[in-house]
């Protein structure tokens, strides 16, 4: 069996650890320290095997220098010529296999134009989004449109509601505090956030989340409903579903 641990990193990024339990190899995701990782894997005495890079920003690839340099893992990620260190260039449609599961490279450009995701079906399956999809929230978008980010979304967003979400920042009370704006009379995100205060007054993860959480908290793919549209009117345009989440991701950066 594959367990996923979060190792904390920088001021709120989580660089995943991928394990099956019957190896001492492992993977982990987004790696942008090397400190945190090593000092893990010295701990257990664990072997980097592989390293899966979702896009080019410093705090998702600044630990692979000295990563590569101490345990020269396999290194998968998009093919971004300014990442230095990929051995395996992916794009969308592409497969992985990684500690064993098969996993599913989907393009999910809008936070920056090389962002890709990994999914691994299953029961449950397992996705590996970056900074495309957080907990009741998305990415600001430095590099791609509207449009594309949008399309990202709705595209995880019909994956199956039990995949498990790990994104790669702890953002969720922060997101689930728009949200409370953004969807106030979603009864789902009271409750989330009321969860998440209590977690994080033990300086516990709130992740990951699933797809089945987020589409009843997460008001980036709940643009359609009356109570979103309506929130979003006060701030831009919400004529149609591209416009309201237009409004959305805008307000949200000044929020």
């Amino acid at each position: 069996m594959m367990s996923v641990t979060p190792i904390p990193a920088l001021s709120d990024n989580y660089i995943w650890l991928l394990r099956q339990d019957t190896s001492q190899s492992v993977c982990v995701v987004d790696p942008g320290e090397a400190d945190p990782v090593i000092e893990l894997l010295e701990r257990e005495s664990l072997t980097l095997d592989t390293i899966l890079i979702t896009h080019h920003h410093q705090d998702h690839t600044g630990g692979l220098a000295k990563l590569i340099k101490r345990y020269s893992p396999h290194v998968i990620g998009p093919a971004n010529p300014s990442i230095e260190g990929i051995d395996q260039h992916v794009g969308d449609g592409d497969t992985v296999r990684v500690m064993g599961r098969v996993f599913e490279v989907m393009a999910t450009p809008g936070h920056t134009l090389d962002h890709i995701s990994f999914y691994a079906p299953g029961i449950p399956g397992l996705l590996f989004c970056g900074d495309t999809l957080f907990c009741a929230g998305c990415g600001r978008l430095f590099e791609g449109s509207p449009e594309q980010m949008f399309t990202s979304l709705n595209r995880l967003a019909e994956l199956s509601e039990d995949t498990l979400v790990f994104a790669a920042h702890e953002y969720t009370q922060a997101n689930l505090d728009f949200a409370k704006a953004a969807d106030p009379e979603n009864d789902d995100v009271t409750t989330a956030l009321n969860e998440c205060e209590k977690a994080r007054a033990l300086e516990r993860p709130t992740l990951p989340s699933t797809i089945g959480r987020e589409l009843k908290i997460n008001p980036y793919l709940r643009v359609g409903t009356q109570g979103v549209r309506n929130a979003a009117g006060t701030q831009g345009p919400n004529d149609h579903d591209l416009a309201t989440f237009t409004t959305l991701r805008e307000w949200k950066n000044r929020f």
